[in-house]
């Protein structure tokens, strides 16, 4: 039996190299994210489709009249109208843990970057303006391992940035965490007490109606003057307007964001003109190991469905 995947992102060689085994019974068409052309031609032919960011809306799954399964490419599904897939008996699956590792690094690369004043550094360094060194660094400039480090969410990604952080010299009990409700660990804390105690407050949780805004202009209110926050998880998360604006105020050190409120981001958005904001364009989860079990995963269920097993992952239920 033949499996046809449209899969919407652009495959570099090693890719290619994993899934040329398959083809004698996996037939892939590959479309770039704004390929929006080869994207609809291809569309009613798919039974997979391998979703990475390009939200994929009700319209569009109205016209994927053979799909039986869109497999997103990561963990979180907002992008993904579930509820038109689920009434189409559409299943859509995820990877869990699978970007875990790579975001966790780029995780701790952003509070680094972030927390040692990187870009500014690189900026001075490049102009000559260097030397003598800025005399506030001593004064601000922080280790890791000196930190009380706040996680909200506590899933995959952030246990490993816990494990990364502790061996960096951060005390156990200085690393805190919040999730849905009180998980009996010795680090949980309610979102306030943990945003008022925490040196890094770094997100981990999804983008739901519930965690939108979750970090307005009170919540940042709470936040030590001299703290830092990490986002690499969704960019609604974050009020963008309040968080600049804490930044811009002295009410907050710094920010490193993967992740934005619109993406691509927008040229307007505040964010992009302060000096104490570390930017990166949504690829914390993009290497080369993560796209290795990105395709694990995919493949896997691809397999389930040629042979007519159950499938994975699935987070619909459909009949």
């Amino acid at each position: 039996m033949e499996v046809k995947v449209l899969a919407h992102f652009t495959p570099g060689e090693k890719v290619l190299n994993i899934v040329a085994p398959e083809a004698d019974w996996l037939k892939i068409r590959w479309c770039a994210e704004d390929d929006d052309q080869t994207f609809y031609r291809e569309l009613p032919d798919a039974q997979v489709i391998w979703h990475v960011l390009r939200p994929l809306s009700g319209a569009d799954l109205e016209r994927a009249t053979n799909c039986t399964l869109v497999h997103k490419l990561g963990a979180g599904v907002n992008t993904i109208d579930v509820a038109t897939a689920t009434a189409r008996g559409i299943a859509v699956a995820n990877m869990p843990g699978a970007n875990a590792p790579s975001v966790a690094e780029g995780t701790v690369l952003l509070m680094l970057a972030a927390l040692r004043r990187l870009p500014a550094l690189d900026r001075a360094t490049r102009t000559g303006t260097g030397w003598p060194s800025d005399p506030s660094l001593g004064e601000t400039v922080r280790d890791v391992g000196g930190c009380t480090v706040g996680l909200v969410g506590y899933g995959n990604i952030a246990k490993q940035v816990e494990r990364v952080v502790i061996a960096m010299g951060t005390p156990p009990e200085k690393v805190l965490h919040t999730s849905t409700r009180d998980d009996g660990h010795p680090g949980w804390r309610p979102l306030p007490a943990l945003l008022a105690a925490s040196d890094i407050v770094s997100l981990h949780l999804p983008l739901t109606e519930a965690t939108r805004h979750l970090l307005d202009r009170d919540a940042l209110a709470l936040m030590k003057p001299d703290a830092v926050l990490i986002n690499t998880a969704r960019g609604p998360i974050v009020d963008e307007q309040a968080l600049a604006e804490a930044l811009r105020g002295g009410r907050m050190a710094a920010a490193g964001l993967d992740v934005f409120s619109v993406e691509p981001v927008e040229s307007d958005n505040p964010l992009l003109d302060l000096d104490n904001v570390v930017l990166s364009p949504h690829v914390t989860w993009y290497t080369a190991d993560t796209m290795r079990r990105y395709l694990e995963f995919a493949l896997g269920n691809c397999r389930r469905i040629r042979d007519g097993l159950p499938l994975a992952n699935v987070v619909n239920q459909v009949n």
